[in-house]
């Protein structure tokens, strides 16, 4: 009797800028010679987790390792209700052309939640870039997405790590990469992550961007008093933390992964997007140090390529 091969899924959590971490962990895996059959991503996990399961994942790297702070004002076409998202997926479909997520390479799925109801929508067909639209509407940044009669957000507000639909893509086996295992509690205590990266050029950002935005200014938050009240963004980028920490670990309970990978990426922020260099060097040195336990666990031999360094 011919025994069936295990197939090997990846989820690719949520974490905004910490996402391009994902990036790392696909190239350093791949170099070891362990190389997921099923990929689902939530949020920046769905956008690195597109262009992977359509073969694109080098064009996505060569771009995000030259976003500077200019990019990123620029992709942020702001509308009423928060950043309307245009400007970006146009660069990322520059980079990740469209198509029919059933006709991809590799099975993917994204999650994005349903505003009005709460629940969780798996987007396992139809438009590539519909539903990396849908996953990355985060509240209060990006602007809600119409689709098919219902207004959708941010998968990561339902499943920040999304291990269940990379088992019903027909995943055996499941590596899940948390990007926020060591983010909560590191924003007010000492030195605080960065949100933003100063710059003179968010001199230039409009003034709606400059209100969300202004309270996170680095040097600012390493020269404030100890009792100094955390600012609007700093609230708010801390609350998503711990309300995606707590839903993640509620959901691993239920449906555990074989492997977690969690990067260490707590000195980076919510919009450092231009720090993609650091976030891919973090999810590479994951790997390296868990190689063994990933061939372990996944009854997986050794090989002769190179391995990540």
């Amino acid at each position: 009797m011919k025994l069936h091969k295990p197939r090997l899924g990846i989820a690719l959590g949520s974490g905004s800028a910490r996402g391009w971490a994902h990036i790392g962990i696909l190239r350093a895996l791949e170099q070891a010679g362990i190389v997921p059959d099923v990929v689902s991503g939530t949020s920046i996990g769905a956008l690195v987790g597109a262009a992977y399961a359509s073969g694109r994942l080098d064009r996505l790297e060569e771009w995000v390792v030259e976003i500077d702070w200019w990019d990123i004002v620029r992709y942020m076409d702001l509308r009423r209700g928060g950043v309307e998202g245009e400007r970006l997926m146009r660069a990322f479909r520059e980079r990740v052309e469209d198509a029919a997520i059933e006709a991809l390479p590799k099975p993917f799925g994204a999650v994005a939640t349903d505003l009005f109801t709460g629940r969780e929508v798996w987007f396992q067909e139809g438009s590539l870039l519909e539903a990396v639209r849908a996953s990355i509407a985060l509240p209060g940044l990006f602007c809600p997405v119409q689709y098919q009669g219902r207004w959708l957000v941010d998968g990561g507000l339902v499943d920040p790590l999304p291990v269940s639909l990379c088992r019903a893509l027909g995943a055996d086996r499941v590596i899940a990469v948390n990007l926020n295992g060591d983010i909560v509690g590191r924003h007010f205590g000492g030195r605080s992550p960065r949100l933003v990266t100063p710059s003179p050029l968010l001199t230039r950002l409009s003034a709606g961007l400059q209100a969300m935005l202004r309270s996170n200014d680095r040097e600012a938050a390493e020269s404030e008093e100890p009792d100094e009240p955390p600012g609007l963004f700093d609230v708010m980028a801390g609350s998503i933390h711990i309300m995606q920490d707590r839903i993640t670990r509620a959901r691993m309970a239920g449906d555990p992964p074989d492997v977690v990978l969690a990067p260490r990426l707590a000195h980076l922020g919510l919009m450092d997007f231009d720090h993609a260099q650091e976030a891919i060097a973090a999810g590479m040195e994951c790997v390296r140090l868990h190689l063994p336990l990933l061939r372990d666990v996944l009854n997986l031999p050794e090989v002769t390529a190179q391995e990540p360094v």
